[in-house]
Order: structure tokens, then sequence, then C-alpha cells
């Protein structure tokens, strides 16, 4: 007779977004793993259960997830955040720590990616078609939604500095939608997008167009287009979304945690 073999449970992976109210910012993170899949098929990438959890404001959250999740599954969590900030640093370690029956890997968030340039460059594209044509001409704002949390700031800095590098912008200057992060108490992080918009034009930039550097629509992204069309910006591109390079960024985390034998969290370290 032969020995019956069993099999534990399936691998998983967890995604976690931030979450918003607005019905079409869980519209677009859905539409997102469905292209994560996708990419994922034609990269030869096995993910036997994807499921989203979110920080706020929307369900399921992550300990919902988390708690329907068999003792000792093997759980890679990824957040689905552009920056180090709090929320990966603390919010999410602090949940993950409650559940110690599972076999937990933490993955690093999006940014930085070199991808995701190439997905602000294509969002911009989108939103003014000749944007890319002659980029010194082109003064841009890269608005991101922002952090109290230095690192959180100093990544987008960096970021906005290597692009200006990489494509020869008139200059390309950070800004936050948040007031906190907006130069509000506390916070020395910069300007709001509008503020950003006013001073390249102040400075001689023939035109000035704004990367919306967020996942999805919402407070944020309304705020950032309406206040920096109103400063006088040529163009506001759209939000990241459910695009092949965020995909391709979050399968590029996965691999990374996938491919780790230490089966316990552990903060993420380094980025690509």
């Amino acid at each position: 007779m032969n020995p019956v073999t069993t099999h534990g449970p399936e691998p998983v992976l967890v995604v976690v977004a931030h979450g918003s109210a607005v019905p079409r910012a869980a519209a677009t993170i859905g539409d997102l793993m469905t292209v994560v899949a996708e990419r994922a098929a034609r990269r030869g990438v096995h993910i036997a259960d994807l499921r989203i959890a979110y920080l706020g404001h929307a369900l399921p959250s992550l300990p919902q997830v988390m708690s329907t999740l068999e003792p000792g599954t093997q759980v890679t969590v990824l957040p689905l955040l552009l920056t180090a900030a709090y929320h990966s640093k603390t919010d999410i370690p602090r949940v993950l720590g409650d559940f110690t029956r599972l076999r937990i890997g933490y993955g690093a968030p999006l940014g930085p990616h070199p991808l995701l340039i190439r997905a602000l460059e294509r969002r911009l594209a989108e939103a003014d078609p000749g944007v890319l044509e002659n980029p010194a001409r082109t003064g841009v704002v890269l608005a991101a939604a922002g952090s109290t949390d230095p690192d959180a700031g100093a990544a987008i800095a960096n970021l906005a500095a290597r692009w200006q590098a990489r494509a020869g912008w008139f200059a390309v200057r950070p800004a936050y939608a948040s007031p906190a992060a907006a130069g509000g108490l506390g916070s020395t992080a910069g300007p709001a997008p509008a503020a950003a918009v006013i001073s390249l034009l102040r400075d001689a930039a023939p035109r000035v167009v704004v990367a919306t550097y967020l996942l999805a629509p919402g407070y944020f992204a309304d705020r950032i287009r309406d206040s920096s069309l109103a400063a006088g910006a040529a163009a506001v591109s759209p939000v990241l979304g459910a695009s092949a390079e965020v995909a391709d960024v979050l399968l590029d985390r996965y691999q990374s945690r996938a491919t780790s034998p230490a089966p316990a969290i552990e903060a993420f370290a380094g980025s690509a």
C-alpha cells in the first residue's frame, strides 16, 4: 500500500493597500491585481492565492484576511505603498506580530524602483502627449501623498533628483498633497503641489506639468489635480493605477521574498 501524502495549505500572497472611502480607489486596486495575475502568467510566476487587504477606510482589513488563513500557511505580505513610512514600518508589522501560527515573510514597499519612473512618464504622456519631446522646457512637479516620516520625504526627493538626471527636465520638484507633509506642523517636507507649480513658473520654467505619484484615485488625487490646474499647470497626470509597470514591481518584490528561506516576519531590506 502506498503511503498517503498530505500537503499543507497553498502559499498565499497578501497585498496590503492603504484604502480609501472612495469606491473607485478599491476598483483600481482590484484592476491592478488583475494585471498582476496577467503579468505573473507571462513571467511564469505561480501565485496560488492572491488576496487584498486594506489598512483603513475599506474592507477587508489586514487582520480579517490573516485570520482566515490556516495555521502553518506560508504567507508573503507586501505593502502596496510607494514609500517606506509609518504604515510599512510600524502598522503592518504590528498586525502581523499577532499571527504567530502563520509562517510570514514581509516584503518591501513598491518604491523606489526604476519601473516607477517609467510608469510616471507614461501617465504624463497620456495627459500631455508631447511632454517628452522637449523635456528641457518642462518643469515637473512630483506630487506624492506625503508623510511626516523623514525617510519617506528623502525617498521622494531622491526620486525627483534621479528622474531629472535621467530625463533632462527643466526641473523636478517634489510636492505633497497631505497638509502635514506639505509644510504643516512639525514638518519641513516640502510644498503643496500648487505652490510647487507657482514656484517653477516664477523660476521661468516655460511650462509646468504635474506627475501624480499615487496608486489610486481619491481625495488626494482630486486635490492635486484641481489645485495644480488652478495654479497654472499645463497638465496633471492620472494616478499610476493598474499599470503594467506597477504590477511588475509588485512581482519583483514577491519573487524577492518568495526566494528567501526565512519563514519569520522580517523587515524589508534594500531596494531596487
